[in-house]
């Protein structure tokens, strides 16, 4: 019930676009994920001889949460990226573009959390000696790895359909998404240097495919500010990782053995200086009211206060729960939206 009222919602947001093919894929995927769920819950209390309804029933809620556990909706903060195009064109977008943009916020969640259940399958052994990714589903045992990457499959496939019918540019570009996370989760995160490029790229792809999806063009200042903060939230991951993994740093991420405090440091001394000037040319050099320069400070702040957390507090693994958990931090990223709503309506 709850994969099909999530279906339900999913066409009240679009019910300006959607049509029967969508209406019929997203049907199907969501059968398919009901009966597999069932299927697996069901399944393992048969072999033992117990088939007492309430106890099926318990279990195939149980495998629904840690499905939805995988999927991980708590780092779905990152897609908020998609909807910075409409943010920034805010004073001319209409009520279709907002709902264009909701649509493909939601894709990208929904393609998102796909990967993740592949880098949950892909990395279940070694998670399991992780501190604290030995709690994840896969690892711990909780979900049949096996289920969760078939389920993950039929839901990256029914997102990748339904983009296509938003725009074939969106389309595209949530496709390479994919396939870029695939390759990494399967090859490039063992690559040092490029590890952090890819996940770099993919906050680019994520505001690129924001843009394509309400049909507004983004600047080349505006990406090359998401790349290189991209960069530093995954150069301050990774350093938190070779902290916290000081003494089996290759067992469980072999790049890590690539990497040195020293060098991390440097790399985010330069991408921390090239993100605030990037940002300050941006705000004066590509069109929109001179007066966003007043969010300069905002900025500074906000990078200032993450590199406190990641030397001082020890923090910077996990970029998403810092946004929710760390008040300044929240607090910053909410007077910034607010401040640029406020000077593009007034001002543009």
């Amino acid at each position: 019930m709850l994969v099909y009222f999530c279906l339900f919602l999913f066409i009240l947001v679009n019910f300006a676009n959607y049509d029967i093919f969508f209406i019929i894929t997203w049907f199907i995927m969501a059968t398919i994920v009901v009966i597999a769920i069932h299927y697996v819950g069901v399944i393992g209390l048969e072999t033992h001889g117990i088939l007492e309804k309430r106890v099926i029933q318990n279990l195939f809620y149980c495998q629904v949460s840690n499905f939805i556990k995988c999927l991980r909706p708590k780092q779905w903060s990152k897609n908020l990226l998609v909807l910075g195009a409409l943010l920034f064109s805010i004073s001319n977008v209409t009520l279709t573009q907002v709902l264009e943009g909701l649509t493909a916020f939601i894709l990208f969640c929904l393609g998102s959390g796909s990967i993740y259940i592949l880098n949950d399958f892909v990395d279940r052994e070694l998670d399991r000696l992780h501190p604290q990714k030995c709690r994840r589903p896969m690892a711990s045992g909780e979900l049949n790895p096996y289920a969760g990457l078939f389920l993950g499959i039929v839901l990256a496939l029914g997102t990748c359909m339904y983009a296509f019918t938003l725009r074939e540019s969106f389309g595209l570009v949530l496709v390479t998404y994919l396939v870029i996370n695939i390759a990494y989760s399967l090859k490039l995160k063992n690559v040092v240097l490029l590890d952090i490029m890819a996940i770099a790229f993919g906050f680019v792809l994520r505001a690129v495919g924001g843009g394509l999806a309400i049909g507004v063009q983004l600047t080349p200042w505006f990406l090359l500010c998401t790349l290189l903060l991209a960069l530093f939230l995954a150069i301050g991951k990774r350093r938190h990782e070779l902290h916290l993994l000081a003494n089996s740093k290759g067992v469980h991420r072999p790049v890590l053995l690539h990497y040195s405090t020293e060098l991390l440091d440097k790399l985010s001394g330069i991408v921390t200086t090239a993100t605030i000037m990037s940002y300050a040319l941006y705000t004066f050099t590509s069109g929109k009211p001179v007066e966003l320069m007043l969010t300069i400070p905002l900025v500074i702040y906000g990078i200032f206060r993450y590199l406190y957390l990641i030397h001082v507090k020890g923090q910077g693994g996990a970029p998403e729960k810092i946004l929710l958990e760390d008040k300044p931090i929240l607090f910053t990223v909410l007077l910034y939206g607010a401040t640029v709503l406020v000077i593009l309506n007034t001002f543009s």
